[in-house]
């Protein structure tokens, strides 16, 4: 079927893909609006998997400060060009991960980067939780994973929502598949530290988690 230029630039705002993509995936999802959306979200991931392995030594530094200066964070995005690094979406995907990082209070970066201790003994917690509650070994096995794939989303940035999505419908890894799409480099998120007044804490997303 036709798509018009309008769902065509309305979808372009939305995902950041570009036009000639915005037009494919319509056509493939016959006109619904979300489900070519979901299409180039999925064709972001592809890119941002092929494209995974290569250097990011390029990029710049993020900064968001909460309105009363209570809590502040500085984030590393890195790219692979510095054409890409001086592009100003990409300066606002690093000021926008700051701001998550500010609301969201990862303690990850990626459910990777958690020690292996630091996991076995989440999985010790949700064991013993989902025994109390009596389930045979096969269904709380399962259990233990479902919640498991909550403490990743609550914990891991790439795992969180995006807070500026209003639907929370996009995760902040897929956020920067998008950009991956887009900008046909690879994108990541090194390092970054998150204060907050009065705490001893800054968190700096390594894999040795924060100290208290």
């Amino acid at each position: 079927m036709g798509v018009s230029a309008g769902d065509v630039k309305k979808l372009r705002e939305a995902s950041g893909a570009p036009m000639m993509e915005c037009k494919k995936a319509l056509e493939e999802a016959d006109g619904d609006f979300e489900k070519a959306f979901t299409v180039l979200r999925k064709r972001g991931q592809a890119a941002a998997a092929k494209k995974a392995g290569r250097t990011t030594s390029e990029g710049l530094i993020g900064t968001y400060v909460h309105p009363g200066s209570k809590i502040a964070v500085i984030v590393e995005v890195n790219c692979e060009s510095d054409f890409v690094a001086r592009n100003e979406e990409f300066a606002q995907l690093a000021h926008d991960l700051a701001m998550h990082i500010c609301a969201a209070d990862p303690k990850f970066i990626r459910k990777e980067n958690i020690a292996p201790e630091i996991l076995e003994r989440e999985r010790a917690i949700l064991r013993e939780q989902a025994a109390v509650s009596g389930k045979p070994p096969a269904v709380a096995d399962k259990i233990v994973e479902g919640r498991l794939g909550k403490f990743y989303e609550e914990n891991c940035l790439y795992e969180q929502r995006f807070i500026k999505d209003t639907s929370a419908a996009t995760t902040v890894g897929e956020l920067i598949a998008t950009k991956i799409a887009k900008f046909g480099e690879n994108i990541t998120v090194s390092r970054y530290a998150r204060f907050k007044v009065g705490e001893r804490a800054s968190w700096d997303g390594s894999e040795n988690g924060p100290e208290r």
